[in-house]
């Protein structure tokens, strides 16, 4: 087995190695997306907007929903697949900005998934805003020799589309007809004067980008944004969790429906529900809560699955005697969101020696101080070696460092993880730091996109078999080592329960 993170700093793509075969599969003129870029911010701007005057995508999705089962798709949205019982599928998140970082994944993908019979993704398929127009190097060209059915649900992002882009690509979806006029002075007028119309889908250019995934094997089209598939001895229920991160009345009846009965069920969600240290149980316009739902034994789930933050986490839940993995699997190609700022976990019942994060905090810690060293002109204050950050994150948090560290502690080191948020253990209360886990989510991290290697990227494997699920997070770092025989770090498996229990 190649050495992980775990292993090593070279097995976390750290050291000097070799640059992976990535750029040949990135078109020649490859666009960066640059967040802080404030043509970015205004075309993402529905965002902060539906927080400020009411979020309209719950109103939005339904009328999506209802002309799609208008035009004969299954009411409950069922996807059925003829799958055996023993199979296996990837699943990544939060992938398509179209540069390097989102390539550097696809050697990978491709050799571990090879014999998988279909792929989800599971938010923001495509940055900034979710354009149908961008999908011929966002999505078709990265995956074009994945030969096998690709689904999806959107995040945030698509929605800054209306979904227009998602819908006509994953569901075959006309343009919707324009909401009615709002009524003058509402909060929903001064929404409007603001909002960021659709983009018109140029239809020629997108059959053109379908070709470069139009073999018989990738074939795969949806019955809408959030849908339940049944898939050999699983039933996996994805669901749309819109701008804000919750679902409408309407939706959350639908989920409530199709997980009834005893068969094992996966959620996949935009939204995770077991995140940095924090549980967020995903709101139901009218009451209750989609993790009200996931836990209710009657339901049989047996993990929820969710995008939206890029890095890779882990969390063990013990609910009522039963075990739920919960998971976040956003590493798929966008930005890293910074993993260090992680306070020591305990949550849920889950302690942190059950905790798995990717890339491990000292690796994150590094990333971010060689990145902001560079860019401060402040390199030799703040770059931090691996062995550095991670000694100095095992002392902050009280807890053992992943990789052997023989580095010193240092006062210039416990600045550097004071600046850049690394959080204390309870009984210490910090001196200097910024308000960091949403400033890194909100600004930092968004703006420390890079386009060289290590990227810490991810993606899952899930091998299915009647019994059990294996589940592994294999590593993306761009670099050639990783490329060849990806390395997994994470790796645990769900038993099912007997059919009919």
């Amino acid at each position: 087995m190649p050495a992980s993170s775990r292993d090593s700093a070279a097995g976390a793509g750290w050291r000097d190695q070799q640059p992976g075969s990535y750029t040949e599969l990135m078109p020649t003129d490859t666009p960066r997306v640059f967040w802080l870029n404030p043509a970015t911010l205004w075309k993402a701007r529905n965002g902060p907007l539906a927080s400020l005057f009411g979020d309209p995508s719950g109103a939005d999705r339904q009328r999506w929903v209802r002309r799609q089962t208008d035009r004969g798709a299954d009411r409950d949205l069922l996807i059925r697949r003829d799958d055996p019982d023993a199979y296996s599928f990837l699943l990544m998140g939060d992938t398509g900005e179209g540069d390097g970082p989102q390539y550097a994944v696809v050697p990978g993908l491709l050799k571990a998934g090879a014999d998988t019979r279909f792929a989800l993704l599971c938010s923001d398929v495509l940055y900034p805003v979710g354009s149908a127009n961008e999908y011929r190097d966002k999505f078709f060209r990265p995956y074009r020799d994945y030969q096998a059915p690709i689904y999806a649900i959107p995040g945030n992002h698509d929605w800054y589309d209306g979904l227009t882009g998602f819908m006509r690509v994953f569901c075959r979806a006309p343009q919707l007809p324009a909401s009615p006029r709002p009524r003058l002075l509402s909060a929903a007028w001064w929404r409007a004067l603001l909002w960021k119309s659709p983009d018109t889908p140029d239809d020629a250019a997108l059959d053109d980008a379908r070709r470069m995934r139009s073999a018989p094997a990738q074939a795969a089209e949806q019955p809408g944004p959030y849908w339940a598939l049944d898939t050999g001895p699983l039933r996996i229920i994805g669901i749309d969790t819109g701008l804000l991160g919750d679902i409408d009345e309407e939706q959350g009846a639908w989920l409530r429906r199709v997980s009834q009965g005893s068969r094992p069920k996966i959620l996949v969600t935009g939204s995770p529900i077991y995140v940095d240290g924090e549980h967020h149980p995903c709101a139901i316009t009218g009451g209750g809560t989609v993790d009200d739902i996931v836990r209710d034994p009657a339901h049989h789930y047996v993990a929820a699955i969710g995008g939206d933050i890029h890095n890779y986490q882990h969390y063990p839940v013990d609910v009522d005697g039963r075990r739920i993995e919960y998971v976040v699997s956003g590493g798929g190609g966008a930005f890293m969101h910074a993993t260090h700022v992680i306070p020591k976990v305990s949550v849920g019942g889950v302690e942190e020696d059950a905790f798995r994060c990717y890339p491990m905090r000292g690796d994150s810690l590094a990333f971010y101080s060689r990145l902001y060293g560079r860019r401060l002109h402040l390199r030799k204050l703040f770059e931090l070696t691996p062995e550095e950050a991670a000694a100095v994150i095992s002392r902050r948090l009280g807890i053992p460092a992943a990789r052997q560290s023989a580095a010193p502690v240092t006062l210039r080191t416990r600045f550097v993880a004071t600046a850049l948020g690394v959080a204390r253990t309870p009984h210490r209360k910090a001196r200097m730091r910024l308000p960091v886990r949403k400033t890194y989510t909100k600004v930092l991290s968004p703006g420390a996109a890079t386009f060289a290697p290590p990227f810490f990227k991810s993606f899952l494997r899930l091998d299915v078999s009647p019994g059990a699920v294996r589940v592994r997070a294999f590593a993306a770092t761009g670099m050639r080592e990783q490329e060849l025989d990806p390395p997994v770090e994470d790796d645990f498996t769900i038993v099912l329960p007997p059919a009919g229990a």
